[in-house]
């Protein structure tokens, strides 16, 4: 069976913090074997695995989504790291100054530890394959946005990016203007939204269908091809766990392929 380890004080010098993670062990993860495996990273680890030591709320339950699609062979094996978020989540889930929400950035400390701390850590104490095209990441909203930056940012390391509803609009489309051109490295984009999601939690309107498909475009207009992007709308689909949970299949199915 597939097990969940979780350390809960991870320590960030590059944010002068603490950390929980959360690791996902696929079923056949023994440490007398030789086997490498792919890994990816999620954010907002708390809502990633069903689990009694999760949110308390709805969750991605993708501990039990990856089980079934490894059991049924649509997917290799992959060990899974969460990364729990902090009260300070909108800040440090934002790479720039959000003047409309009053949200001060401090995204550049958690990409550091992200890229300088917590990767190598995973890649000298786990059994991983470090290449890019075997390292993905991947959030939620803001943590989508995070998961772009990363793969915008340091597209030596991180292959295959996650967004499911992100969060593109945030400090007026700013990802737009920095993401101008194609990396010229392995890459695969999955991007997803519901066709009307639409809400206001920091007082002004994030239409999440409008932006992720006019991003979409943006990335096809810089040459990114169809194996390498992907778009998926759902017409029913909402700002909330349950509707990431019910589109995670989708999502890694194509990803982690």
């Amino acid at each position: 069976m597939s097990t969940i380890h979780i350390l809960r004080d991870f320590y960030s010098p590059q944010e002068g913090t603490t950390r929980a993670l959360r690791i996902y062990m696929p079923d056949g993860y023994e440490p007398s074997s030789d086997r490498r495996y792919p890994v990816l990273y999620m954010h907002d680890g708390q809502n990633v695995f069903a689990h009694p030591e999760s949110a308390i709320y709805d969750t991605w339950c993708a501990n039990r989504v990856l089980d079934s699609m490894i059991h049924e062979g649509q997917v290799e094996p992959w060990v899974v790291v969460a990364i729990d978020s902090s009260p300070n989540r909108l800040s440090e889930y934002s790479p720039w100054d959000e003047p409309r929400s009053n949200v001060q950035a401090r995204g550049e400390p958690y990409v550091r530890f992200f890229v300088e701390t917590l990767k190598p850590w995973v890649d000298s104490n786990l059994r991983t394959r470090p290449e890019p095209e075997w390292t993905g990441v991947m959030g939620s909203s803001l943590g989508g946005l995070m998961s772009l930056y990363l793969g915008w940012t340091h597209p030596h390391l991180f292959g295959r990016i996650g967004g499911m509803s992100p969060s593109v609009m945030w400090s007026y489309g700013r990802l737009f203007h920095q993401w101008t051109s194609h990396t010229h490295r392995w890459t695969r984009i999955y991007l997803d939204a519901g066709t009307y999601e639409n809400v206001d939690p920091v007082g002004w309107p994030m239409l999440y269908g409008d932006a992720t498909r006019d991003f979409y475009f943006h990335l096809k207009t810089l040459g990114y091809a169809d194996h390498e992007l992907a778009l998926f709308l759902e017409p029913e689909g909402h700002h909330h766990e349950l509707d990431w949970q019910r589109r995670l299949p989708t999502a890694l199915s194509w990803l982690l392929s």
